[in-house]
């Protein structure tokens, strides 16, 4: 049986920082918070998702940002994702092109590495 595809991605989180997940994964990305089941809500951290793509911040007790390892996003309106983080202070970074496609990397409110891509229009 082959993988067929990624049901989810889960970010690690430090404790009690559900509202900075909120105001960067909500409010810079624009994904929308799923709630949690019940049983696993306890454990803090919490959900999003756009269309088919769902991502999970779970907490971490001894919580260590991942730096290399870290999701890329396809997002339309990157330069205004990029000037929206900025603003609000986050690290964002670029890296060496890619044919195709501008890209940039931000430091999530944790200091996790996310990509951000933004396809080229042909």
């Amino acid at each position: 049986m082959p993988v067929r595809r990624i049901d989810h991605i889960l970010i690690a989180m430090p404790p009690s920082r559900e509202a900075d997940a909120r105001a960067f994964y909500g409010g810079i990305l624009g994904l929308k918070e799923r709630i949690k089941p019940d049983k696993l809500a306890a454990r803090g951290g919490c959900w999003f998702e756009s269309g088919s793509l769902q991502v999970h911040l779970g907490v971490e007790k001894d919580f260590r940002p991942a730096r290399k390892a870290h999701p890329a996003f396809i997002v339309d309106n990157l330069f205004e994702i990029v000037d929206m983080a900025e603003k609000a202070g986050f690290r964002v970074t670029a890296d060496e092109p890619l044919e195709g496609c501008e890209r940039r990397h931000v430091d999530d409110p944790f200091g996790n590495r996310i990509e951000l891509i933004e396809p080229h229009k042909i």
